[in-house]
């Protein structure tokens, strides 16, 4: 039988699930291993190995062993808090927001696979909302910048079937099969489906690359904010086949006009 190896690393986590009596399986993403599932034993019962360190979004050490890459289960033996973001769990809306932060990135990674800058991501994407105001805005700049990361980038700056650029005058629509945008010339634009406004694409171009610690200051117009929440919902349900459950609940409190309700 291999011997079982320790190994300690960062680590957001994304998902938990209480098993048997008082263990529970947690599923992290991890910045040196990728996404991890493991198990923490009498978890739900310890409250100094696991205090706190095994609820959503949590930033954590983790100290985990297993018997090799092929093991899909690790053990995870001891987690340390780094950041429990307690703004955001003071903010019902915040809240969910990350919950669909966690969310969308275990959607669109696989177990085992390492990508630093995924990690990198998700945590200056929480300290940017821990610290700072909620827009929905931030949303689409980390839905952006997670899809080109994955492998599913929007290609905005140009017509995907006759290449022409933002500049030619025209105007466009989004079409996710071709995961991109198609100019009126190549494509009528039918009432059902509103042309995107150049606003709107230059601002989620801008969004793309700007620096994560200033896009607090990039303001988007209502109308960039809607057509950019639009695009993106839709471009990523297309893709997963499915709305994530948190985007749902998201969406019905702003709907509700739930805002700031001091309780996650």
């Amino acid at each position: 039988m291999n011997a079982r190896t320790s190994h300690k690393t960062r680590a957001i986590v994304l998902h938990t699930l209480d098993y048997g009596e008082s263990d529970r399986i947690a599923t992290f993403y991890t910045r040196e291993y990728g996404k991890l599932k493991g198990i923490a034993k009498g978890a739900r019962r310890s409250r100094r190995r696991f205090a706190n360190a095994l609820e959503p979004f949590s930033f954590t050490q983790v100290i985990f062993s297993r018997r090799g890459s092929g093991d899909t289960l690790a053990m995870v033996d001891q987690c340390e808090i780094i950041d429990h973001f307690p703004v955001i769990r003071s903010d019902l809306e915040k809240c969910v927001a990350a919950s669909y932060l966690v969310e969308l990135t275990g959607a669109f990674t696989v177990e085992g696979k390492k990508n630093e800058a995924v990690f990198q991501l998700l945590v200056d994407f929480l300290a940017l909302m821990e610290n700072g105001p909620f827009r929905t805005s931030l949303l689409s700049f980390f839905e952006i910048r997670l899809l080109g990361l994955a492998g599913y980038e929007p290609v905005l700056d140009r017509c995907t079937r006759c290449h022409a650029s933002l500049e030619a005058g025209r105007a466009f629509i989004f079409s996710n099969t071709r995961g991109g945008l198609q100019c009126s010339r190549c494509e009528p634009v039918p009432g059902a489906v509103p042309a995107l406004s150049l606003g709107t694409i230059r601002s989620l171009l801008h969004g793309r690359t700007l620096p994560v610690r200033n896009l607090s200051r990039l303001l988007l117009s209502p109308q960039a904010d809607d057509e950019s929440r639009r695009l993106l919902v839709s471009f990523i349900q297309h893709l997963l086949g499915r709305e994530l459950k948190s985007w749902q609940v998201l969406r019905q409190l702003r709907q509700l006009g739930a805002m700031n309700i001091n309780t996650c």
